[in-house]
């Protein structure tokens, strides 16, 4: 069992294994914190994720780019890899936390955002579709009726295309009033998410699993309720 101090040192390394887009080094050290019984759970969550977290924030300050991005992803997903059947086994984490569709809306085509969201929600365990980008507002409402997703998660990086978010939230309601829908994206705000009925709102991919968390548990009360 790792010490406190060397657990640190593990998960510094697969932090900085995303952050440097080294995909041999994240599968090493995911070896090496299954070999000294570091939480697998805790390495890809405070290691790998909090890794992609600084790489998001990189690429907003424009210090990354899209390669940079692709690169660290690769690296998250090698280490992942190895860490996964753990986590499974490990009880620490027990089945898919929910169930997500997420997609940027019709007349959209700037994925990168929606994209690092999607590795965040692989990495925390959830059951993810992805429907891309430019995504008709009906595929949105036919997918989480084929998925039966607790959430579908719908971004806008575009002025002139978030104007569609209310029609589809509208799709949606009419389907499933009991489906929970998260949106985010540049132009967006918290205040802007409520006037269109959406129930979450996430400024990034580091806070879209807490929000989708936080209306998970709000679903499971009403069902508690009815």
């Amino acid at each position: 069992m790792a010490s406190e101090e060397r657990t640190k040192e593990i998960l510094k390394a697969l932090h900085m294994a995303v952050l440097e887009f080294k995909e041999d080094d994240a599968v090493k050290w995911a070896k090496i914190s299954l070999d000294e019984e570091v939480d697998p759970f805790s390495a890809t969550m405070d290691g790998l994720a909090d890794g992609m977290k600084e790489v998001g924030n990189l690429y907003e300050k424009k210090e990354y780019f899209v390669p940079e991005l692709l690169l660290c992803a690769d690296a998250l997903y090698a280490g992942l890899e190895v860490l996964k059947p753990a986590i499974e086994t490990s009880g620490r984490k027990s089945g898919v936390q929910g169930s997500l569709v997420i997609g940027v809306i019709e007349g959209d085509v700037h994925d990168i955002g929606k994209n690092l969201v999607k590795i965040m929600f692989d990495v925390a365990g959830w059951d993810v579709h992805d429907l891309g980008k430019d995504v008709p507002l009906d595929k949105f409402v036919e997918e989480q009726i084929r998925t039966d997703s607790d959430i579908v998660g719908i971004s806008a990086m575009m002025t002139t295309s978030m104007l569609a978010m209310p029609v589809v939230i509208k799709k949606l309601r009419e389907k499933n009033p009991n489906v929970r829908i998260m949106l985010g994206g540049a132009p967006l705000n918290p205040d802007i998410a409520e006037q269109y009925g959406a129930d979450g709102y996430a400024n990034d991919a580091g806070t879209a699993v807490d929000e989708a968390l936080k209306l998970i548990k709000m679903l499971k009360k009403e069902e508690l309720k009815r």
